[in-house]
């Protein structure tokens, strides 16, 4: 019996030390993770940075070119407006000249236009 017990003392000495190793490698994985994790996230930190610093420069290029697009169509549009102001007063020049010309004449065909543009509006209430 004497011999059992010692056996069972062993056994349990040695599950105790096994414990304990188990804890100490736990303890020394969990610490190599760490180190791990914290490497990994300094590269990936890095990387964002990188990434983010890359985008600043894509988006202030891009930016630099809509102004550039914003510019020659705000030229473009000026030139058209200041093009269709010259031919709206051209027209309202010609205008004034044939109605000075013969008055009689346009106020007939003002009146003739003011008719049918009355008839067709009624038209539309019915």
């Amino acid at each position: 019996m004497a011999t059992t017990k010692a056996a069972r003392t062993a056994v349990k000495n040695d599950l105790n030390t096994l414990k304990d190793d188990l804890k100490v490698l736990g303890a020394e994985e969990k610490a190599r993770l760490r180190e791990k994790a914290t490497a990994a996230e300094a590269r990936v930190r890095a990387k964002a940075a990188d990434a983010e610093a890359r985008l600043r420069e894509q988006s202030e290029v891009m930016r630099e070119r809509a102004r550039g697009y914003y510019d020659t169509a705000r030229v473009r549009g000026q030139e058209y407006y200041d093009e269709a102001q010259e031919r709206f007063d051209e027209a309202q020049r010609y205008i004034t000249e044939r109605v000075q010309e013969r008055p009689v004449q346009s106020t007939a065909i003002a009146l003739g236009v003011g008719v049918v543009l009355g008839l067709l509006l009624a038209g539309r209430r019915r």
